[in-house]
């Protein structure tokens, strides 16, 4: 690509091209170019325009907005009750406790890990445009593409499993006041109701983020002191509400083995799941940096900033948690299908249960808006560079509200598209969900891998946000943490392994039993993710080799 010139407009940003698509695609960054971006540091417009892209898209999110973001695209007080149920029941409250904090730690070196690139490249691609700056020029079309396309998938099973899980919980919510029978709630929500809401769903979040970049500050920066005020409020209405609980000893030291594969050290790795599935997305925030003021410094902060928070507050709801099962069996075995829900249906009755509930809930809400937020600009960083079908459509920024609409609608159709498959097979679906943190995550460590066995081949321009030496030793735990959890993430979590145990990603198996034990929802466990992510990479890769590269 020829090299870009200044940037000539704040309001209208189309990729500065004169070349082919394919070059446009493979761009890398020249050496000649690094004392520009070196010294555009502090001035977003003039760095996008080095980097290759005209301002488009308005900047209007402030710090405390930027940190808010990327709290709320972690959700913890969403996701840490819908997951609570899988370390309880394979390792014990130990186990939760742990594995939790372990994972909160390993989390931040990945956080970190990605901080330090996207600093260096703020733009709406993320780490598919990062991917450009860190590989040889003649690999970086094929790994572009793959990152690119990874991250994009990803992303959009993300937003579809959010919406997914919140219709579930708001059609669990009737279920809980409904009447109880036989452990059996009398109203039992069926799978079309369940699309059917979902989809409404993302309709309503694809309303609010069409929304100008103005409306989306003043509305996001609500997001993280609900999600943290909610989950201090919880953790202590638990504790003062319920009338026994169990000991400091049984929470930090009871490990089980629960998993039947006989191993109380298989059964705590089991538990990693729930720190998994819920620390993830790191680059979300990065896809909002041409919306971003000083998007160099302020992304990289509220991502590592984001997890540590999110760690902190996910530990101590775990912890609350567990200090609230004096009746363990009984919880586990709640005829809501999870153990949250029950914890807070014993502590505060139907009416208060049901209160903390619709926090629990509002802020899953919230994550699904965060996390289209970032798909719709990762659709329209693709579509940008030519990587998307009918990439001129999507790319287009609405001349009102400038931001990219018809990104946003592009994911809504998506995402309402793979919700479907819910009507038919709900092991199916939960297959697709089930690849979303690996095939995020791996598209992260492959970035950063590449950057550490490619560094002394391309030049990289440090952003304002680095490592320093301590980069020596974060980035490799990176990339071993996230190849070590997709080894237990794609692992069958219970023994005899089956068809049936072999479906689903327990969140969402376990919410589905929240309304009834019905054959089609409760019997799965995991984990067919494996066979979705090898069909998937075989689809990329051969439509990269048969067409795409051309």
């Amino acid at each position: 690509m020829d090299d870009p010139g200044p940037s000539t407009s704040p309001s209208h940003s189309k990729k500065i091209r004169s070349s082919p698509a394919e070059a446009r695609f493979s761009k890398n960054i020249a050496p000649t170019e690094a004392p520009v971006i070196a010294a555009a540091q502090n001035d977003d417009e003039r760095m996008l325009a080095t980097i290759g892209y005209k301002q488009e898209l308005r900047r209007h999110f402030t710090k405390w907005t930027t940190v808010s973001y990327a709290i709320s695209i972690l959700g913890v007080l969403g996701s840490v009750p819908a997951t609570f149920g899988i370390p309880i029941m394979a390792g014990g409250p130990a186990t939760a406790v742990w594995a939790w904090f372990i994972g909160s730690c390993m989390a931040e070196c990945i956080a970190l890990s990605v901080a330090e690139l996207v600093s260096a490249y703020p733009t709406a691609g993320g780490m598919y445009f990062v991917t450009k700056n860190v590989v040889p020029p003649e690999h970086v079309a094929l790994w572009a593409w793959l990152i690119g396309w990874s991250n994009f998938l990803g992303q959009t099973a993300g937003v579809t499993s959010v919406a997914y899980t919140v219709s579930q919980m708001m059609l669990a919510t009737a279920s809980m006041n409904s009447g109880l029978r036989d452990s059996i709630y009398s109203y039992s929500p069926n799978a079309l109701q369940t699309v059917l809401l979902a989809i409404l769903l993302l309709i309503i979040m694809g309303v609010i983020c069409s929304l100008s970049s103005k409306m989306l500050n003043r509305i996001v920066v609500w997001f993280a002191p609900i999600n943290v005020l909610a989950s201090v409020a919880i953790c202590v209405a638990l504790l003062v509400l319920t009338p026994e609980k169990q000991s400091a000893r049984w929470v930090f030291t009871h490990v089980t083995d629960g998993s039947g594969w006989g191993n109380k050290g298989f059964s705590f790795l089991l538990g990693f799941l729930s720190v998994a599935w819920t620390m993830t997305d790191y680059d979300g925030t990065t896809h909002m940096s041409e919306e971003t003021h000083d998007a160099a410094k302020r992304g990289p902060l509220a991502i590592w900033v984001a997890v540590f928070v999110s760690g902190l507050v996910g530990w101590m709801l775990t912890i609350t948690f567990c200090f609230c099962m004096k009746d363990f069996d009984g919880i586990v075995t709640s005829p809501t299908g999870l153990p949250a829900a029950q914890i807070f249906l014993n502590a505060g009755g139907q009416r208060a249960g049901t209160i903390m509930w619709f926090w629990v809930v509002l802020v899953q809400f919230f994550t699904g808006c965060s996390a289209m937020l970032a798909d719709t600009r990762m659709a329209y960083a693709f579509s940008r560079d030519d990587a998307l079908p009918l990439s001129r459509i999507w790319r287009r920024v609405n001349s009102h509200t400038k931001t990219p609409v018809n990104s946003v609608w592009l994911v809504v159709l998506l995402s309402s598209i793979l919700a479907c498959i819910g009507i038919g097979s709900n092991q199916t679906i939960v297959s697709i969900f089930n690849i979303t943190a690996p095939g995020l995550d791996l598209s992260y460590v492959a970035v950063i891998f590449a950057f550490i066995i490619y560094r002394d081949r391309v030049p990289f321009i440090e952003g304002p946000f680095t490592l320093g030496r301590w980069g020596t030793f974060v980035r490799p735990m990176a990339i071993a943490w996230v190849c070590f959890l997709s080894v237990v993430l794609f692992f069958p979590s219970v023994k005899p392994v089956t068809a049936k145990n072999m479906c689903a990603f327990p969140q969402i198996t376990r919410l589905s039993t929240l309304n009834s034990r019905s054959a089609n929802s409760g019997s799965c466990d995991r984990n067919y993710a494996i066979c979705v992510a090898a069909f998937i990479a075989i689809f990329a890769l051969s439509w990269w080799w048969i067409d795409a590269r051309q």
